[in-house]
């Protein structure tokens, strides 16, 4: 294959010995670097949202079972997710070190993966690596390490747990295809390569449905390293036994027949996966419920190429805004968007000008950002969505990996040359000079246009970052774990988390029993106390009371006399609606024991009472005039006080 730098820009041998050298490490470094970043962006995060539906259901049943694992979560199937989801919360409630070190790790996995198939695209056929082919390598890496694109379904958990395992197993598979392809592998490892990809395919698939998108990523970056390089395989010296063994005799095949003829077992792998997991997609899943729009879901892939696509090439948006309870929302200046247009027609300017065959490849590269947006966008279009959902830019991380594998393939394309060029390109040695001077110009030109990129980058993510931190999740929990701690020795009333922390959308998943069930230092959650607490908005402790919606008045006896010896009904004044109730009922007992309370049309509760004068506060379901009231304990005896029937709210609200 023609080299994409010609001979007389080249650097010495020497020097290109040392840069070669310096290429691995260069990359790891740049990984490494961009961990440090994502390390600081979970280390000031925190859970938010579905993170907090993932925790209850991991608190409410058990983690290894198919309600639990093979739940439809908005729409999508992914009992790989919520599997760690589920370790996670049993290993450590309510923790959120252990999330955000998966999260760390699932991102390190994903920039290797990243980083390996620029090598097998920008690999030559036979050949020593062309070495500043890897340099520009470097620079498609760091625009995945760092790009905006990125950032958002990497710091929110439940959103990472989907993309991070599909980025890596994208690009996995997508060197595995190409190496199968273009690198005629022995027998052995193409078997290694169908099993591995396999497998990779499956986990992505447990992980994120949209993993299904792998296998025509991977044929599509296949024919186009095809276009480029199609290598005979040179014949054997035994006679075949299977038929992988076999010569390949497919010259007369055009790219498509070559990629699907080489790699056919990694390909018919792949696709009997692909089938089998849409059957089982569409029988759990509940992805296409409700209404959509089809002028709405242009209106948002739209949205999210000039808004978040574009500008991102730059380094944007450097403003992030965040209307609680919803995510961060990026809003790129004009200018910054018309820059990243004139980027994108600067590069396709250049590499058609520069390279043969790229305009495939950009072509297929664009139709995947517009495409690939169009089942998430329609699946969220309806009347209650708002276009500035595109700008979250939580959908994108897979374009960004599929805009570097683009990058590679350009910078592996041929260039365009004649003989009059490559004739005066080594005329004489004036302009060998000349050439190897604006070589190391033009290369700190781009390393400069490169760093420009990577602070604008920087910059838009530690913007996101304080919009992400400015929220009320994170010390909500922290409080009310420490609240349930301190509150141990009583039974508590379950209550919904507030609304800015989750909707009531997500019931019965917003109740603080789902988010703290795991917990071992907290009280029992139940249908009786006899303290009236409460979390307030903030997460902290506070008394609660029960609000007037009907009343009893006192018994006819007294404390020494005890008028409740047996089944009674305490008369209300008013009826009661079929809801959840709560009854404050002040009491004299002769002795500790159990009563029976109920509602009409509601199951009664059981609840333990003390020797003397005490308060209790029982919730019951039903309806009626009266609280049908039982002493179980024989010879329990009790007087009772006036009380209240209505609802728990914070004490401070009636005054109290």
């Amino acid at each position: 294959m023609p080299s994409a730098v010609t001979s007389s820009s080249a650097p010495a041998p020497a020097t290109t010995a040392r840069l070669a050298a310096l290429v691995m490490p260069a990359a790891f470094t740049l990984i490494i670097a961009q961990l440090v970043v994502r390390g600081w962006l979970v280390a000031t995060g925190n859970f938010y949202w579905d993170d907090l539906i993932l925790i209850g259901r991991a608190s409410t049943m058990p983690i290894l079972s198919w309600e639990f694992l093979g739940n439809s979560h908005d729409g999508h199937f992914m009992p790989a997710a919520f599997l760690v989801a589920g370790v996670s919360t049993v290993l450590a409630p309510v923790q959120w070190m252990a999330p955000a070190l998966t999260l760390v790790i699932f991102q390190a996995l994903a920039s290797l993966a990243v980083w390996r198939m620029i090598r097998v695209l920008l690999a030559p056929v036979g050949g020593p690596r062309d070495v500043a082919r890897d340099l520009a390598g470097l620079g498609a890496l760091v625009f995945y390490l760092f790009t905006p694109m990125t950032v958002p379904a990497f710091i929110w958990w439940s959103a990472g747990l989907n993309s991070l395992p599909f980025q890596a197993a994208m690009a996995w598979i997508i060197a595995d295809a190409v190496i199968a392809v273009r690198d005629d592998p022995t027998p052995r490892r193409r078997r290694l390569i169908v099993i591995r990809s396999a497998v990779i395919f499956v986990v992505a698939l447990a992980f994120f449905e949209k993993s299904l998108y792998i296998p025509p990523v991977a044929l599509v970056v296949a024919v186009l390293v095809t276009r480029f390089a199609s290598p005979t395989s040179p014949p054997p010296t035994s006679p075949p036994t299977t038929p992988d063994d076999e010569p390949d005799r497919d010259t007369h095949l055009g790219p498509l027949g070559i990629a699907v003829v080489r790699a056919r077992a990694l390909w018919a792998a792949l696709g009997a996966i692909f089938v089998a997991w849409v059957l089982l997609f569409f029988s759990v899943s509940d992805a296409t419920a409700g209404a959509h729009s089809l002028s709405q879901t242009a209106q948002l892939v739209w949205r999210s190429i000039n808004h978040a696509v574009v500008p991102s090439l730059v380094g944007g948006p450097w403003d992030w805004e965040r209307w609680i309870p919803s995510p961060p929302m990026g809003f790129s200046a004009v200018w910054m968007i018309v820059a990243g247009w004139v980027v994108v027609a600067a590069f396709v300017a250049w590499a058609v000008l520069t390279r043969r065959g790229v305009i495939a490849v950009l072509v297929c590269a664009a139709l995947y950002v517009a495409i690939a947006q169009v089942p998430v966008m329609w699946n969220r279009s309806s009347a209650n969505t708002a276009l500035e959902l595109a700008q979250t830019m939580r959908y994108l991380p897979d374009s960004a990996l599929v805009i570097v594998a683009a990058l590679a393939l350009v910078i592996a394309a041929p260039a365009r040359s004649t003989r009059r060029h490559r004739h005066e390109a080594t005329a004489t040695d004036r302009d060998r000079d000349r050439h190897s001077e604006r070589g190391p110009i033009l290369a700190v030109g781009v390393g400069v246009l490169a760093a420009l990129a990577v602070a604008s980058s920087l910059i838009s993510t530690a913007s996101y970052q304080s919009s992400w931190s400015d929220d009320p999740t994170g010390p909500y929990l922290a409080n009310a774990k420490k609240s349930l701690a301190a509150n141990r020795n009583h039974p508590m009333f379950d209550q919904a988390l507030p609304l800015e922390v989750l909707l009531p959308v997500a019931y019965p998943y917003n109740q603080i029993s789902a988010t703290f069930g795991r917990l071992t230092d907290r009280p029992d959650f139940g249908s009786w106390t006899d303290k009236l607490s409460v979390l307030d908005a903030a997460g902290n402790l506070t008394p609660g009371a029960v609000t007037p919606r009907r009343t009893f008045a006192a018994g006819s006896g007294t404390c020494a006399r005890p008028e409740l010896t047996g089944a009674d009904r305490l008369q209300l004044d008013g009826p009661l609606i079929q809801w959840r109730w709560t009854v404050a009922l002040g009491y004299c007992a002769n002795a500790a024991g159990t009563v029976e309370l109920s509602l009409q049309g509601g199951p009664a509760v059981r609840v333990p009472v003390q020797a003397g004068l005490h308060v209790v506060y029982v919730q019951l379901d039903g309806r009626g005039t009266a609280v049908a009231i039982t002493p179980i304990t024989p010879g329990l005896a009790l007087h009772t006080g006036d009380g209240r029937v209505g609802e728990v709210v914070d004490a401070r609200l009636l005054g109290q």
